[in-house]
């Protein structure tokens, strides 16, 4: 009827913005509150009087060796931030042509399709300590001429095929979400098949993909802490030697604060960013 302002559906937004209001009362935040409270007391309790405490404290929570350990390991920490920055900006180009690759259509590009799954199937397959340890030794094990022997740069090669296997998978997704009309749109538009991928259909498939690609690379972020193996000195390696020099595992302690405080931001971000799409979408659905 003319004159009647448009309502949002009651199944739509109704019983989530209803749980999410009962959330906010002030007795759920108490009750909330409490239970945590008491869930965490009744836990650090029994870990406190549990007949092993002290020594696993002096082990494990040595307030002098946390503070000792920790500049070492925040400098040993620039390794780990280097590998992951570059790392990142090179498996969402070479992730992105692995995807493109793969949704190519017509039975000419089957060969090139197969190659993208073989691809994504083996490295999605092979655990990221043995393609590490298989880059990081083998390569500078044959002892080619030309090709240079440090393990940062193999170490960064294997992360970028492991994750690029992983990441173009997410591609993939976002690219066969955005519906087919859109592309058939642009060709009626007068655009070409690479002009429509490229201008209409990766943009929509990009920002679709945001959150879980910040997923994966929450992923890649701990992941470089394997690349210790292969000899590279970064935070884990420097929690080894500081451990063995202290004859303490509270390195490992400080090394975990280190990568907690790196990570629960950014989740926090990818949830975030999951709910202002989720918000986004509603509203688009209520027009």
């Amino acid at each position: 009827m003319s004159g009647v302002a448009p309502t949002t559906p009651p199944e739509l937004l109704g019983s989530r913005n209803s749980r999410l209001l009962g959330r906010l009362r002030p007795s759920g935040v108490l009750t909330a509150v409490l239970s945590t409270v008491i869930v965490f007391g009744v836990i650090s309790y029994v870990i406190v009087n549990a007949p092993g405490w002290p020594r696993v404290q002096q082990s494990f929570f040595s307030a002098d060796v946390f503070f000792e350990s920790l500049p070492d390991l925040l400098q040993a920490l620039v390794v780990n931030i280097e590998l992951f920055l570059m790392a990142e900006a090179l498996i969402l180009v070479f992730a992105l042509v692995l995807a493109v690759m793969r949704s190519l259509p017509g039975s000419v590009f089957f060969p090139i399709r197969l190659m993208a799954v073989a691809y994504i199937d083996i490295f999605r397959a092979l655990p990221s300590v043995l393609v590490i340890f298989l880059f990081g030794f083998g390569i500078p094990g044959l002892r080619l001429k030309g090709v240079t022997n440090d393990a940062f740069v193999w170490a960064l090669v294997a992360l970028v095929m492991l994750w690029s296997a992983y990441v173009a998978e997410v591609f993939r997704a976002g690219i066969e979400g955005v519906h087919p009309s859109q592309e058939a749109a642009a060709r009626s538009l007068g655009l070409s098949r690479t002009q429509s991928l490229r201008y209409v259909i990766l943009p929509q498939a990009v920002r679709r993909v945001i959150p879980p690609l910040l997923n994966d690379f929450i992923g890649l972020q701990k992941d470089t802490a394997l690349v210790s193996f292969v000899g590279v000195v970064e935070v884990f390696r420097q929690m080894q030697q500081d451990a063995g020099g202290s004859f303490n595992f509270t390195p490992y302690v400080a090394g975990a604060a280190i990568f907690l405080a790196m990570t629960i931001p950014m989740a926090r971000f990818v949830d975030w960013l999951v709910a202002r799409d989720r918000k986004r979408q509603l509203a688009t659905i209520a027009r």
